[in-house]
């Protein structure tokens, strides 16, 4: 029995050395890792028996004073020069619109719109900001030029000269098509106006410079660079009020940074001339991914344009047809068929809505309810050229061919544009 049981007892006297060996093997690999990890050793002892002893320096601090250089670097730059040379006819816009307020201050706190205390038209407060460029200097009186949405519902205007002096502001014009308006100021204080540039001598890739105020005031003055990304960009333009699309805007596209408080500055080239009038910027597309380095400009051509019609009429004077009508892409391909009889190889074109008067020019020629019109003097409406773009490129008194489809049969015929958008619709 006794010997049966001894080769039992020698089993257990090996595992000890074996869980000995594992710890030592666990404990060097923990030590490796942890100088891995914190990724510096100092050799344990022999970092403090190898360290240098000598000690800090005593006495005074003064010996640890700075110099700069002497030396002069010359940066100057075609850009800095162009900049030098617009810089001071660079303005910011202020909008001051009067803001109500209620006689109970807890009611105004807590927007309580149910306020027994009376209402009454408060101060004027700025209401936003903008920019502009002063273009002209004559007399006493300085003119700039801005962006439509800058001033739009304002009940006054100030705008900030590059000195930083305050002066009052009127409107002589403006225009919510081409989102462009013409300011009048005392050219008293005004040292310096910018000149127009020809925007279609500009070139892809070429030098942009645009100056502004992003984001208000104290940033006036800032200066952005990069190049002209595109001569002549389509882009939508939209209704202030009902977010509708309009027609469509021939801009400049450039990847100078353009920020809210940028819009109505200048897009300048490198001889110091502006291009273009900085209008909108593209911040993000309908899947609400952010969009960097996309910025437009009213060429200058158009700005010239607007400005002296502004200058002469107050406002531009623009033909129509006196209309109202929908995009034909609205109307589904059933009605198209069923109700306007339309053929199916009509994919463009827009759908009067209503019976014209008389007295219009649609009318006179003849246009009715549920009628499409498709072209003007030949020229096709399409995805990019909407009945207003072609409309605007004709005056008041000009006859034009309209082709439009009725009950289905195609027909052309002459009107003549005797009336304005301001008395009619399109």
């Amino acid at each position: 029995m006794d010997n049966q049981q001894a080769p039992q007892s020698n089993e257990p006297k090996r595992q000890p050395n074996s869980n000995r060996s594992l710890l030592i093997k666990v404990a060097v690999t923990a030590l490796v890792a942890g100088l891995v990890g914190g990724g510096i050793a100092y050799g344990g002892a022999s970092y403090f028996s190898n360290r240098d002893t000598t000690s800090v320096p005593a006495g005074s601090n003064k010996t640890g004073t700075a110099t700069t250089s002497n030396m002069k670097v010359n940066v100057s730059s075609q850009a800095s020069k162009a900049f030098s040379t617009v810089k001071n006819s660079v303005v910011s816009v202020i909008n001051l619109q009067k803001q109500n307020q209620s006689s109970n201050s807890l009611n105004g706190i807590f927007g309580n719109s149910s306020s027994s205390g009376s209402s009454s038209s408060g101060s004027l407060e700025a209401s936003s900001e903008g920019s502009g460029v002063i273009y002209k200097k004559s007399g006493n009186a300085a003119y700039i030029v801005t962006n439509n949405h800058v001033v739009s519902g304002s009940n006054a205007l100030e705008v900030i000269l590059s000195n930083g002096k305050k002066l009052d502001a009127k409107l002589v014009g403006k225009d919510s098509v081409t989102d462009l308006a013409v300011l009048k100021i005392n050219s008293a204080d005004v040292s310096e106006v910018a000149s127009f540039g020809n925007s279609n001598n500009i070139k892809v890739g070429e030098t942009a410079l645009a100056i502004g105020s992003p984001l208000g005031s104290q940033y006036a003055t800032s200066l952005t660079e990069g190049i002209i990304s595109a001569k002549k960009r389509t882009v939508a333009t939209t209704d202030e009020t009902t977010n509708q699309q309009t027609g469509n805007a021939t801009v400049i596209q450039t990847d100078a940074a353009i920020n809210p408080g940028n819009s109505g500055g200048p897009l300048i080239n490198l001889a110091g001339q502006v291009v273009g009038i900085n209008s909108m910027k593209l911040a993000s597309d309908n899947s609400g991914t952010s969009v960097e380095g996309m910025g437009f400009a009213i060429p200058s051509n158009e700005v010239v344009s607007v400005i002296n019609q502004l200058i002469k009429n107050g406002k531009i004077v623009r033909p129509a047809l006196g209309i109202k009508y929908v995009d034909l892409s609205e109307i589904s391909k059933t009605q198209q068929k069923s109700i306007l009889k339309l053929p199916s190889s009509v994919e463009n074109g827009v759908v009067v809505m209503t019976t014209p008067s008389a007295s219009t020019p649609a009318g006179r020629a003849g246009i009715k309810k549920y009628d499409v019109i498709t072209a003007l003097d030949g020229k096709k409406i399409s995805t990019n050229s909407t009945l207003r773009d072609l409309l605007y490129k004709y005056k008041v008194g000009d006859t034009v061919s309209i082709t439009y489809y009725h009950n289905g049969s195609q027909k052309t015929t002459k009107v003549k544009l005797t009336e304005t958008t301001s008395q009619l619709n399109n």
